[in-house]
């Protein structure tokens, strides 16, 4: 179900978009007061309450929010940027074209159906997350893997799940005679095979070549060709592959006979192709060919939230017939703080380590993890402050900032950050040890200060 709520719209103009929107077949549940998306948001001006409402209610865009200007006239040049930056799913004017009513019905559609998929089982067992980042990437690999043919580059860290990406997106196409998935590691094609490798060869056409063979186009044909780590692919076989993806045709190695193939193309690459075609290591014309869509992957410092889950999911692989062990508060704490630069597949390598020492029904203590992975213990005099937060301190004493001051302006910050790391107030206010309400009152008190301060200045200056 769909909220509707509206922040300073008038009336009439208000009414009437409800009218529109119930002959679309949309009946939202009308909601005034505070909470949480998914929802289409009217309003009639971009402020900073309006700003603060789409980042509660999507809670920094986890939940769809839909953002409506009553009018083109309420949103000025980078409006609708800024929301989007608060987690609005869209923005647009009402009468930015002639059916917005039709526009919005199909918007939710699609996004209704894009998460439906996300939440399925096939999906959430595959590709694990909870974390704003993660949720994000998920829902584009959905929504390109069931409702395009488009080819798509997944970028990321070594470690990140570009495979599992490539897996899911083919598992996801909904052509009607979809063929196999192959996959070709770029990294471990021989140079001199590499022709063979892609398009095949016939017999004797090479030294050793006692019988024809199909290539990766040929195997793909229908289906979904994988190239892992693209970037590490010569430029001799970048411009052969661009010319079968472009014409669908090809030669095996040794023949004369021309072939048709038509395949899905994925790409995965660690490397900043961009960057690379700049340097002439990589064709332009190639990454504009195979990045019709593009998915960055967060690496795990990115989702730190999400290594929980993570690490309960490779527990239950070591306890298929479950139930798999709780961590000691200690362990979980250092899977928390854990640096790891291998992301994902460090992280499952680590906690199979551990695993594989547990013994017994009880939980997996501070005993289970490897001796070279145990932290070293800290000072028992260490703090979370330093001299770098005197020296701050210092600084503000001297420029005749009161404790009044000092107090206001680091709880600010602190919400502040809290707010942008966990993206929405439920979760800042357990990291905080607040209550939301109270967080919500600390908040509102900060705008009306601030804004008691530029009425002041304003006053002055005049």
């Amino acid at each position: 179900m769909w909220t509707l709520f509206r922040l300073a719209v008038d009336s009439t103009r208000s009414n009437g978009i409800s009218r529109a929107l119930a002959r679309a077949g949309l009946g939202p549940a009308e909601d005034r007061g505070a909470g949480t998306g998914p929802g289409l948001l009217v309003f009639d001006a971009v402020s900073t309450e309006l700003c603060d409402l789409v980042r509660e209610r999507s809670r920094g865009g986890i939940e769809r929010v839909l953002a409506v200007a009553a009018s083109r006239s309420a949103l000025r040049s980078g409006d609708a940027w800024l929301l989007l930056h608060a987690g609005a799913s869209d923005v647009f004017a009402w009468d930015h074209s002639p059916h917005p009513a039709a526009e919005i019905a199909a918007r939710l559609d699609r996004w209704e159906a894009v998460d439906a998929l996300a939440r399925s089982p096939m999906v959430q067992e595959s590709l694990i997350g909870q974390s704003p980042a993660w949720i994000r990437g998920v829902r584009q690999v959905v929504e390109v893997g069931r409702f395009t043919d488009a080819s798509m580059l997944i970028t990321g860290e070594s470690g990140t799940g570009k495979e599992l990406v490539a897996r899911m997106v083919h598992a996801l196409d909904a052509r009607a005679t979809k063929g196999e998935l192959v996959v070709v590691d770029c990294t471990t094609i021989v140079p001199t095979l590499s022709g063979s490798e892609f398009f095949g060869h016939e017999k004797g056409a090479f030294t050793g070549a006692m019988a024809a063979r199909d290539g990766a186009f040929a195997l793909a044909d229908g289906g979904t060709l994988f190239l892992d780590e693209i970037g590490d692919l010569p430029l001799a076989l970048q411009g052969e592959l661009l010319r079968v993806v472009q014409e669908g045709m090809y030669k095996r190695v040794g023949g004369n006979t021309w072939r048709k193939t038509r395949f899905r193309l994925l790409c995965a690459t660690n490397r900043n192709l961009v960057a690379e075609a700049m340097e002439g290591r990589f064709r332009k014309d190639l990454y504009y060919r195979i990045a019709a869509s593009t998915c960055q992957l967060p690496s795990l410092r990115e989702r730190a939230e999400d290594i929980p889950l993570l690490a309960r999911h490779f527990l239950r692989a070591r306890w298929p017939d479950g139930p798999e062990p709780p961590l000691d508060d200690d362990v979980a704490e250092l899977l928390l703080t854990r640096e790891y630069p291998g992301n994902v597949r460090e992280l499952r390598q680590f906690v199979t380590r551990i695993a594989s020492r547990h013994a017994g029904p009880g939980p997996i203590t501070v005993g289970d993890v490897p001796a070279d992975e145990r932290p070293a213990p800290a000072p028992a005099a260490a703090s979370w402050h330093d001299e770098r937060l005197e020296q701050c301190v210092r600084q503000a004493l001297a420029r005749g900032v009161t404790l009044r001051g000092l107090t206001r302006a680091v709880g600010e910050i602190a919400i502040r950050l809290a707010l942008a790391d966990t993206g929405g107030v439920r979760a800042a206010s357990r990291r905080l040890g607040v209550t939301e309400r109270a967080l919500q009152l600390r908040r509102a008190a900060g705008r009306k200060v601030a804004e008691r301060e530029v009425s002041t200045l304003g006053g002055d200056s005049a």
